[in-house]
């Protein structure tokens, strides 16, 4: 099957399942290209057991690895309310199992004084008029521009872009459950801790780690993706695939479906 077809809100859709687009930065094991938050690099060993190895290079009658990473930091993830709480949350349990309605939108970030320095964030005045065409999506992708060196960078050493915190209950408040973005995390890199727009898009108070207190437990985000310049801003079905992990976050895969318009509703 190459084709999808489907409605949506009473329109119409021709879904292009043949034309995969992947906007996910895999992990490199061989050389690791993105690093956020300090981590180290990803590493893989071979595995050596007794007399076996799992390497062929080495003698070993397959390859085998043990895999060191930290989803958050290395490539893109998708993470669930657990990453705040005390209480353990899967995103095994949370990742959709659906396609999901999805608008790519391209935001250049404000700068604003800070503090601190300057910023750049994105504003929820500035989400509301580029999804003002694009209502009724389970998930909102956001580029950031400029959208240069993102395959290959260490924010280590940048102050990178975020959400002010309005955005999120915003986003929230017009039932956006999946939210994927280019940039490390949704929060400012060095926030004192308070991850301010996490906890706005599940729905917590301000400081609270008690899972019983997100009234968005279901919804998810997704970080340090890559949308090509080949990708026009629109409307898309989102394949969000995701690791099979009992943990808070896990390195994930979304792929986008072109999509047409065959019927306006009647």
């Amino acid at each position: 099957m190459d084709h999808l077809s489907f409605t949506h809100y009473g329109v119409h859709y021709i879904a292009d399942t043949s034309n995969s687009i992947d906007i996910s930065i895999a992990i490199d094991f061989a050389s690791s290209k993105v690093r956020a938050f300090g981590a180290p690099d990803p590493v893989a060993a071979p595995l050596a057991v007794g007399g076996f190895v799992g390497d062929v290079n080495r003698g070993g009658s397959c390859n085998c690895c043990t895999y060191t990473l930290t989803p958050h930091c290395n490539g893109t993830h998708t993470e669930c309310v657990g990453h705040i709480t005390h209480e353990s949350m899967s995103i095994n349990r949370i990742a959709p199992r659906s396609l999901l309605f999805a608008a790519v939108v391209s935001v250049t970030p404000e700068i604003i004084g800070t503090a601190s320095g300057h910023d750049r964030v994105i504003t929820c005045a500035m989400l509301q008029q580029t999804l003002h065409n694009h209502r009724n999506c389970n998930a909102v992708i956001v580029r950031t521009l400029p959208n240069n060196q993102k395959l290959n960078i260490n924010y280590d050493s940048l102050n990178p872009a975020y959400f002010a915190e309005d955005t999120l209950q915003w986003l929230a408040s017009i039932g956006v459950d999946h939210l994927l973005t280019d940039l490390p995390s949704v929060d400012r890199m060095n926030d004192n801790g308070l991850l301010l727009a996490h906890r706005a898009f599940w729905g917590m108070p301000r400081g609270s780690t008690i899972l019983s207190n997100a009234r968005r437990g279901q919804a998810t985000i997704t970080e340090l993706i890559f949308v090509p310049d080949t990708v026009a801003d629109g409307n898309y079905l989102l394949n969000l695939q995701v690791a099979p992990m009992i943990t808070d976050a896990a390195p994930s895969r979304p792929l986008l479906y072109p999509i047409r318009k065959v019927m306006e509703p009647v």
